[in-house]
């Protein structure tokens, strides 16, 4: 049976999942992933067009076609990485793995993953430093259907902010902003005053074809900064 154009994204954005193909590198021409789907050129065609117009391929004529190396179009924001945003400010960072689970969705993490109840989540919870002061609390669920080898990983010495940003491919993010008031657990982990408020970052990330993940990114109101630089002529 001939795999649609569909079927070639999803099994070319899987490959790129499970680093069988590795940001940079050069894969299949269209002649060989043709005859490995069993396909007509012009459907592997529409779908590298495709993962290329969602910034997860980069084609060029006679060179060939490519993982993308960075996988972000024009958005407002970079996906950051915490510890730099740490290091950058002057600081030394600390990580502290607090709790690691995979399990079926439930309703809040199917609503966030967009995905039906039940399917296969790693749910992460975080803390990350700053001098030794608590910086962020990271709340994390991962869509395994997408990203399976997140599955294997500890994330005991590597937070999966950074893991994430590095290993797998991305089209697009949203970012929530808000300021909340923090429950007694969040405000013992944080190290902060009653009456503190949270700032809050919350950020859904993309592939071509599937959420991501979604996280929950709390931070001392009074211990946290955030600059953002835009250029207007980009």
């Amino acid at each position: 049976m001939m795999a649609s154009f569909r079927d070639i994204k999803e099994d070319i954005l899987a490959r790129i999942s499970a680093r069988e193909w590795a940001p940079g590198d050069l894969i299949p021409n269209e002649v060989d992933l043709a005859t490995r789907y069993g396909s007509a050129r012009s459907t592997v065609n529409r779908a590298l067009r495709e993962l290329a117009e969602a910034g997860l391929l980069e084609r060029r004529r006679r060179a060939g076609t490519r993982v993308a190396r960075r996988n972000w179009r024009g958005a407002f924001f970079e996906i950051p990485l915490v510890r730099a945003e740490v290091e950058r400010a002057g600081g030394r960072y600390g990580y502290h793995l607090l709790e690691r689970r995979a399990e079926g969705a439930g309703p809040e993490a199917a609503a966030r993953l967009e995905l039906p109840a039940g399917a296969p989540v790693l749910f992460l919870r975080c803390l990350h430093f700053a001098d030794g002061l608590p910086h962020q609390l990271e709340t994390r669920w991962i869509n395994l259907s997408e990203v399976p080898a997140a599955g294997a990983m500890p994330f005991e010495r590597e937070g999966p902010n950074e893991w994430l940003v590095r290993e797998v491919p991305w089209s697009s993010s949203e970012h929530v902003f808000l300021a909340a008031m923090p429950d007694a657990g969040e405000r013992g982990l944080l190290g902060m005053e009653a009456g503190e408020p949270l700032f809050v970052l919350e950020r859904r990330t993309w592939s071509a074809q599937a959420t991501i993940t979604w996280a929950r990114l709390a931070h001392p109101g009074a211990r946290f900064r955030m600059v953002s630089r835009t250029d207007p002529t980009g």
